[in-house]
């Protein structure tokens, strides 16, 4: 067990070294390997500022770029403009998080082989100065010490040894040699005998270096017999990397005769590596800054053609839904016409012009519809901004639609409760009574004979709702999140059968968003379907 150093002398200057010893290498001298890294970081740093110069240059143009885009793209409440923002924003997500991960791998590969190649040659230079000192020491206390007159070069110790070290001249283990090559490679060198004392310790050695005893402790538990650490040095010299070995007695079996400590300053690699964390930080961060403005403006570009085709569809729609209007209104009328003389024609002639008048009617109720959805789609509506009760909205649908239910036998209740604070909003009167009717109607569709639907209207702080209830088989959950979808039919031969074609709940989708609201469903099979139409609640007026 190595013994605590702290009751140690402090070494004294090195003014007090013996004459004629070798001089050491003063602990102000900076190593070549600091030198070599101080010089690399100052390259680092020059390709950095240099590509952050360009990076910043690319930046604002593309900032300018982006400014100019979004100045010259139309603003409209075209419902498919939250669905390009959705994907803008995922594929720039996307393209951000794998260039992330590509410079995460990147960097971690870099700062790690930079860390090798800087820090493996001192390890090496360690490992080895410490096995030649261990092997010159083993082979001393086997064959004996050489004369230092016969070899000049070798540190005896009463030049290299400093206050607080222990030799006796008889004794060659008390000896540990150190040849001026290695002296020259590692600038710190102190050994131990078993018991923990010094037995080599030159003065120029900085003090934490051999006042902590924790490295070669270290060692002497290991079952490799060698451990390394890393010590704080004193004035400012930074950190030192410390290598302990522990040397086995030839002559005694199983003997420990001493432990060699050696050790290198790491201060100007570990700045280095400082340095390139930093500047791999910085790179990285204007890297992915760079890769979002780039990737959403690429992103842009790149759903250009599906927003104009888009756009093209919906223009489409509302011509042609427009253009097919007047025919078909044109084809009915003649239709009726020629019923009038109903009499005059023959049976089978008559059944044909009902069927005309029918389909007719049909074929005009889906074109007004795909008008009014091109409409809701393109924001080109009108829509009115009135204060508008949502309760006296719920009786109005309620009394048009009331004739409807006596024709299904099903029984149609207002159950919205008088209150002192109406549901009051603000919006279009005549389409927030169609978005009801049409929820309503859809209730009556789909309930059986005999059934029930409710209405009902509530406010809850800053919102307003209208709820309609029915008690008909319901909807299984997956299609709950498509209700709203245009031609989307849950039972697509029974909508045919009630002549429907799957817009309504669209158009009432749209009429909601329109006034900032939101359409949605509940259900549970066999008990019925509840549609809850939510709207922002306005102040009553003064």
């Amino acid at each position: 067990m190595l013994p605590s150093r702290e009751t140690e002398y402090e070494p004294e200057s090195a003014l007090d070294e013996t004459p004629g010893a070798p001089s050491p290498i003063p602990a102000s001298q900076p190593h070549k390997w600091a030198q070599r890294m101080e010089e690399t970081a100052r390259a680092w740093w020059t390709v950095v500022v240099l590509w952050l110069d360009g990076l910043g240059g690319w930046l604002v143009s593309l900032w300018h770029r982006g400014r100019s885009l979004l100045a010259r793209a139309p603003r409209s409440h075209d419902p498919s403009e939250a669905m390009f923002s959705s994907i803008w924003r995922r594929l720039t997500l996307w393209y951000c998080g794998a260039l992330a991960l590509l410079l995460l791998i990147s960097g971690i590969g870099l700062y790690q082989g930079t860390e090798y190649a800087l820090m493996n040659p001192i390890t090496t230079t360690l490992t080895s100065s410490a096995q030649e000192i261990a092997q010159d020491w083993r082979h001393q206390v086997q064959y004996g010490a050489p004369d230092p007159s016969d070899q000049p070069g070798i540190h005896t110790p009463s030049e290299s040894f400093g206050i607080g070290s222990h030799f006796n001249g008889s004794d060659p283990r008390s000896y540990c040699p150190t040849m001026p090559d290695i002296t020259q490679q590692v600038p710190y060198i102190v050994c131990f005998t078993a018991a923990g004392e010094y037995i080599y310790h030159p003065f120029s050695i900085p003090k934490p270096f051999y006042m902590s005893t924790s490295v070669a402790q270290a060692a002497l538990n290991s079952s490799s017999g060698a451990a390394t650490d890393r010590v704080e040095a004193d004035n400012g010299m930074g950190q030192i990397q410390r290598y302990a070995l522990v040397v086995q007695d030839p002559t005694v079996k199983n003997a420990i005769l001493g432990v060699v400590m050696v050790g290198m300053p790491i201060q100007g690699q570990l700045d280095a590596l400082h340095d390139l964390l930093y500047a791999l930080l910085i790179v990285g961060t204007l890297t992915l800054l760079g890769a979002a403005v780039s990737g959403f403006l690429l992103a842009q570009r790149a759903m250009a053609p599906a927003r104009l085709a888009i756009e093209r569809q919906q223009e489409f729609i509302a011509d042609a839904s427009h253009e097919l209007r007047t025919p078909l209104t044109l084809l009915r009328a003649d239709a009726e016409v020629l019923l009038r003389g109903r009499k005059r024609l023959p049976p089978d002639d008559a059944e044909l012009l009902e069927d005309i008048v029918d389909e007719t009617a049909h074929m005009s109720d889906l074109t007004t519809n795909l008008l009014t959805l091109a409409r809701l789609d393109a924001g080109s509506m009108a829509v009115e901004h009135d204060l508008i009760d949502l309760g006296d909205v719920a009786s109005q649908t309620i009394r048009r639609a009331q004739a409807l239910a006596s024709e299904r036998d099903i029984r149609l209740t207002n159950l919205t409760q008088p209150t002192s604070e109406p549901a009051l909003v603000v919006g279009d009167r005549a389409l927030l009574e169609r978005a009801a009717l049409i929820l309503v109607d859809n209730a009556i569709k789909y309930t059986q004979a005999g059934g029930a639907v409710t209405v009902r209207v509530a406010r809850a702080g800053s919102q307003a709702t209208l709820t309609v209830s029915d008690n008909g088989p319901g909807v299984a959950p997956e299609h709950l999140k498509r209700l709203s979808e245009r031609f989307y039919r849950v039972d697509k031969a029974r909508s045919r059968e009630m002549g429907g074609a799957g817009l309504g709940l669209a158009i009432a989708r749209g009429i909601v968003e329109t006034h900032k609201g939101t359409l949605t469903f509940a259900s549970e099979v066999g008990k019925g379907l509840t549609a809850t139409l939510t709207l922002p609640a306005a102040a009553p007026s003064v």
